[in-house]
């Protein structure tokens, strides 16, 4: 693997610039169309998994985080506050979105024939790195994560973790790559983590029997779960072989408490909710860190910055290009022209920003009502018809859900 620092910023993917700051990185039109393509198949994939997405303020007073247990557990990694303008209260960057999505829940009265409620939602959130461990995108300071909350019953807990992780394996299947290990991170001693031993007991015990039931191989590590609760990470391998937590489950008994959560059960009596925080492909930073390492910068077609690359030949090709161009942008495709410099050139050009189609059309195509097909790895198709060809890639760039 090469590391993604350098691919990143060959393929114009993402830039860092020391006037916005270490660990802020900002991605470049190729990346953020990458990201956009990603970002919009969790969202479907959650949507059909019957997850309800909202949109929470990144910040909020500091008496959020005192009662959610982070200014006592979690301060160190947070941003300092800061005065919210009236001089009564402050104001914190948040640095996990746990808290909004318990204010999403106690928003109204629930029922037990609600739950499980998922809350799902990919914001940003803020860590106070030291900058000697910042570095590309896979540790950063803002941090954009795919996070959802599922309150649930407790009887509810085992069902809700055997399906996120198949959900886990889903996800990373169609962004190409597998995990390298299984995690059970549990409690460790000292004043890091809050909370009951009888509700880590069973939170750990709970997760224990998921990873099991899953037919994964994990291993176990004290003093690795959040201070809330105990989890599961899902941990890959960087160029530099370096392992890291990518995809996350946890169990949390202890920020229902501190935010009084409940739902009314069948005998209309008040009951506490479990909380199972996940997130199924992490924060985009870290997941595209991994990506570009593991594909190299050539990712799969559905989430290719530029799909297909459309090269004229001759100046009798420039009307049928611009239809061509126009018809993939029309079927959904990120499509461009290129004009400028030889045909050799150009083709090489497009090999190495990892664009999985060059469509080339010359006085011959035209004449034809072709296309000619070339895929990244060199190789060529026969002429298509204008049709088959832009049904070639679209078929190639298909979202998989």
């Amino acid at each position: 693997m090469i590391d993604h620092r350098k691919l990143g910023r060959e393929l114009e993917l993402f830039q860092t610039d020391p006037l916005v700051g270490a660990g802020l990185p900002i991605w470049l039109p190729a990346g953020a169309a990458a990201r956009y393509a990603v970002e919009s198949y969790i969202r479907e994939e959650e949507r059909r998994a019957g997850y309800h997405h909202v949109y929470s303020p990144p910040l909020a007073k500091k008496e959020m985080y005192r009662r959610s247990g982070h200014l006592a557990h979690f301060a160190d990694d947070m941003f300092p506050a800061m005065p919210d303008g009236s001089g009564e209260d402050e104001l914190m960057l948040r640095p996990s979105l746990c808290p909004h999505h318990a204010v999403v829940y106690k928003s109204t009265g629930r029922s037990y024939r609600e739950l499980p409620l998922r809350i799902a939602e990919l914001g940003g959130m803020f860590r106070s790195e030291r900058s000697g461990v910042l570095g590309g995108l896979s540790r950063v300071r803002a941090i954009w994560l795919n996070d959802a909350h599922i309150f649930c019953t407790p009887d509810q807990v085992s069902e809700e973790v055997a399906r996120t992780l198949a959900m886990v394996q889903r996800a990373h299947a169609a962004l190409g790559f597998a995990a390298d290990g299984y995690r059970l991170s549990l409690r460790g001693t000292g004043g890091k983590f809050a909370g009951s031993d009888e509700a880590w007991d069973v939170g750990e015990s709970m997760l224990r029997a998921a990873l099991v039931a899953a037919g994964v191989k994990f291993v176990e590590e004290s003093g690795e779960a959040a201070f809330y609760g105990p989890k599961i990470d899902i941990q890959v391998v960087d160029a530099a072989g370096r392992e890291f937590t990518l995809s996350t489950i946890q169990v949390d008994f202890f920020q229902p408490e501190r935010f009084d959560l409940s739902y009314v059960d069948s005998a209309g009596e008040k009951q506490r909710p479990v909380m199972v925080h996940r997130s199924v492909i992490g924060g985009l930073e870290r997941l595209f860190a991994h990506l570009i390492e593991v594909h190299e910068g050539a990712f799969p077609a559905w989430y290719a910055p530029v799909q297909v690359s459309v090269l004229p030949q001759g100046p009798a090709a420039g009307d049928a290009v611009v239809s061509f161009e126009r018809r993939c942008v029309a079927a959904g495709l990120r499509a461009e022209v290129r004009s400028e410099g030889s045909l050799a050139l150009r083709v090489r050009e497009a090999a190495r920003r990892r664009v999985p189609y060059v469509a080339i059309i010359g006085d011959r195509e035209v004449a034809d009502g072709t296309v000619a097909l070339r895929l990244r790895d060199g190789s060529s198709l026969p002429p298509h018809p204008v049709e088959d060809a832009l049904a070639v890639i679209r078929e190639a760039a298909a979202v998989p859900h």
